[in-house]
């Protein structure tokens, strides 16, 4: 059925909005509600989507090449509005179509809710892999969960972290389309039988199971400008049956809907706190629900066109695995290809072997999945069949290679042994995947040296770095308009598909003129900022003082710790009158702590505690100012990234896998404060020393030091330090609160603290004290901004991307159709 192509100028628009206003939504003209008039706006935008998405999809059907699968337990998609708008180059109609309605563009933007499908870091990269992958025209479809209520909302009373249930989806969601004729049956429970087959063979088979649905629903994915549209396919979780009619009909109402509650546990929130039986069991059905759903849904496809015939699976796919959480699907792919389709053994395991990938996303050992093999058993009894079949397989070849060192078949295994026999899934990952890859450089030595050693000594050609990025498309030219226009009038707009073409901007660093352009560009995004801190803050940032800004996760090895230490430095130097040559200066730290990690969120109480008698006191006045920003999300981080002068990047050095807030910074002409620790090398090796503020231990001193550091005999060496914890120890910061704060104090003072807090602060205090000096010298300062912005290229998620295609993945990019 042919369809009349969209009219894209504003008249176009205006119609398209008026259109779904009326008829899709039923509003009439007098209504109040602006929710329904960005509803009309997201409507019309997506009609632009459709054709393209449909196109896309005919492309890869026709090319018939090799596709990917991106599996993650997270995707932090952020707001979809404004990045479609973009992609799709309809920015200045939209604002024209607007306007002549009366209507206020940035308001309408901000009426959408971020999708709550992410935590941090690891599902904003998610997100940020798929807009690459659609802008490089790369045929790869994301799989996730469709959590009904995300990451928590925080929200801070009597200076303490509260969290409250974000249920992001209150209002349905725009974007999304279902996709009931493609959903999946998903098994657990049950047990594992043997039998004979049609055929005499002896098979396995899953039986007895409690079965749950997995409902599709798919969010396009568009590239910037090039008429490719890619899926992110998210899983909802439901009842095989609503409610059983004879407990209701018997008076049991509870019981008769015991079924469908059970079922839509598994996608109502996202990581549930694990710390109980029952919360590990939820957590791991999430997991084998996204590996299982998705793996069936890429079989059913192929078997629609190639019927059972799995000679060129390997060939055509590829899923990558996005950190440990879905490295199940190593075991469920061999289920499904030896007890459904009637595989053997060695052919199943030659086809998964050849296409899972595996991306690990942590050094922490503690952050690596394990499950206790009982709880596997019970709930995956069939997948810890087929495991134990991998194991034995694997150590078989272990024993081959390195005969009667029995030590290292233990420590190989998948099967931890011990008191409780544990699962170890980043082993299964790195057995059944044909690529191991860690997230940045020094992650990625430190991962063969170290946690997988064994295995690369075994498997050497498996591992491989691949550096992480973030999309320009949204954390640039999106989110820091004023910036964008400056560099497209002076070099063009090609950089938002080449981020390297910034290097053309150098040069500019010398002329007088564009650095003013560029500081009032810098200036105009942190009165914004400042607005967005004064009416959630009720704090008042002025727009000349340094921005200094660490918004992350909150962790211990992150270290906002030793950000606030430092804070109690430059307030105790006020208060003794030492403020020669100051430099003002406002801190911002935001993030959220896991709801069950106790320190962390005694550490966001210190950093409300100090922030309210640094803003409250009068000696301190315009010199400093901080604040704990609520409820940290991708939305803030807009508004955030492009105001900031100073990026606090200060994990224990060989703690942070990547990073990618020091790339967002970094991008938006932000200097860098950090140790030698993820990312951060590769960033100064951009750059250059003089446009980075260095400090800190390395990963291998840090190592060196561990089981001889003695954190007090430097609090008592260094006066600064020393003054800074009798501040804390005295109780300044909680004097009705007496001792509130004597586990941190014991932390920083604990001799096995792996973080390192005490051993980093007089580096990190001379670090910020260069960076105040520097701050102060505009000519200077902005030269290293521009640079900094100039040679950001290599942290875009295209070039990481194009390296995933070109070493791993090997698509061939597809030609989508024209446009509507």
């Amino acid at each position: 059925m042919d369809v009349p192509q969209l009219d894209r100028d504003a008249a176009g628009l205006i119609k398209g909005i008026q259109r779904h206003y009326l008829r899709t939504l039923g509003q009439h003209t007098s209504s109040r509600s602006n929710h329904y008039k960005y509803q009309a706006l997201a409507y019309t935008i997506r009609d632009h989507l459709m054709e393209n998405w449909k196109n896309t999809k005919d492309a890869c059907s026709k090319q018939d090449g090799k596709r990917a699968y991106y599996l993650s337990l997270e995707f932090l998609m952020g707001r979809a509005l404004g990045n479609a708008i973009l992609n799709l180059g309809l920015d200045d109609e939209t604002a024209d179509a607007l306007h002549q309605l009366g209507l206020n563009y940035e308001e309408k933007i901000e009426m959408e809710r971020d999708a709550g499908l992410g935590n941090g870091g690891l599902g904003r990269l998610a997100a940020c892999f798929v807009d690459s992958c659609a802008t490089l025209n790369l045929p790869v479809t994301g799989y996730g969960i469709r959590y009904e209520y995300g990451m928590f909302r925080q929200l801070i009373q009597n200076g303490y972290q509260v969290e409250e249930p974000d249920h992001w989806l209150n209002y349905g969601n725009v974007w999304e389309i279902t996709r009931p004729e493609y959903t999946q049956r998903v098994h657990f429970g049950g047990h594992s039988e043997c039998y004979t087959d049609d055929k005499g063979m002896m098979r396995c088979r899953w039986a007895d199971t409690q079965d749950v649905l997995a409902i599709p629903y798919d969010i396009p994915i568009p590239g910037f400008e090039n008429n490719t549209v890619n899926t992110l396919r998210l899983w909802k979780a439901a009842a095989t049956d609503e409610f059983d009619l004879g407990e209701f009909n018997a008076g049991s109402y509870p019981e008769s809907v015991a079924a469908k509650n059970n079922a839509e546990h598994i996608s109502m929130v996202l990581y549930p706190n694990d710390a109980s039986e029952s919360g590990k069991v939820l957590r791991l059905r999430q997991q084998y629900f996204l590996a299982s759903a998705s793996i069936k849904d890429v079989l059913r496809q192929w078997t629609e066109t190639h019927g059972n015939d799995f000679s060129q699976f390997a060939e055509k796919n590829c899923f990558q695995l996005n950190d440990t959480h879905p490295t199940v699907s190593v075991a469920e792919l061999m289920r499904l290809l030896v007890d459904q389709y009637r595989l053997s053994w060695e052919e199943a395991w030659d086809i998964t072997t050849k296409t899972m990938a595996y991306t690990n996303h942590t050094l922490l050992p503690e952050a690596l999945e394990r499950w206790p093999v009982h709880l596997f058993g019970r709930l995956l009894p069939r997948l810890l069949d087929i495991i134990y079949g991998i194991n034995a397989q694997f150590l078989t070849k272990v024993a081959e290679k390195w005969p009667g060192d029995v030590d290292r078949q233990r420590r190989m295994s998948i099967i931890e042994e011990g008191d409780v026999k544990q699962v170890r899934m980043a082993y299964l990952a790195i057995v059944g995947c044909f690529s191991v890859n860690g997230v940045a450089q020094l992650h990625s030595d430190l991962l063969v040296e170290g946690l997988f050693k064994d295995f690369y000594e075994m498997w050497p050609e498996k591992f491989n770095n691949k550096t992480n990025g973030v999309t320009q498309r949204r954390w640039m030219a999106w989110c820091n308009k004023p910036m964008t226009r400056l560099i497209n009038d002076t070099i063009g707009s090609g950089w938002i598909t080449d981020l390297q073409q910034l290097r053309q901007l150098a040069p500019y660093a010398d002329d007088d003129a564009f650095r003013q352009k560029w500081d009032a560009c810098k200036r105009e995004n942190k009165v914004r900022l400042a607005k967005l801190v004064q009416d959630t803050c009720n704090v008042e940032f002025n727009p000349d003082a340094m921005f200094d800004i660490q918004v992350k996760r909150i962790h211990e090895y992150k270290r906002q710790l030793l950000n606030v230490l430092h804070v109690i430095h430059l307030y105790d130097r006020i208060k003794r009158g030492d403020t020669a040559n100051w430099t003002p200066r406002c801190i911002l730290i935001g993030g959220k702590a896991a709801p069950g990690y106790y320190m962390a969120k005694q550490i966001i109480k210190l950093i409300n505690n100090v922030a309210d008698v640094v803003n409250h006191d009068p000696d301190v006045g315009d010199k400093l100012k901080v604040v704990f920003f609520p409820n940290y999300r991708v939305s803030a981080m807009e508004v955030i990234c492009p105001a900031a002068d100073l990026s606090e990047q200060i994990s224990t050095a060989g703690k942070e896998a990547s990073g990618t807030g020091n790339m967002k910074f970094m991008m938006n002409g932000a200097l860098t404060i950090g140790t030698l620790d993820g990312a951060n090398i590769e960033i100064r090796e951009e750059v250059g020393d003089d446009n980075f503020f260095l400090f800190g231990l390395t990963a291998a001193e840090v190592d060196s030091i561990r089981g001889h550091y003695d954190p007090n005999g430097i609090i008592a060496a260094d006066e600064d330090l020393r003054r800074v914890m009798n501040l804390l120890e005295c109780g300044h910061f909680s004097q009705f609160e007496p001792g509130l704060f004597a586990g941190i104090c014991g932390a920083i003072r604990n001799g096995n603290d792996p973080w390192l807090v005490a051993a980093d602060f007089r580096s990190y205090v001379d670090a910020q004290q260069r960076a105040a000096s520097a701050y102060m010298d505009r000519t200077s300062w902005l030269k290293k901004s521009i640079y900094n912005t100039a040679f950001s290229g290599k942290f875009s998620t295209d070039r990481t991307m194009e390296d995933y295609n070109r070493e791993i993945w090997k698509l061939t990019p597809i030609t989508p159709l024209s446009a509507a």
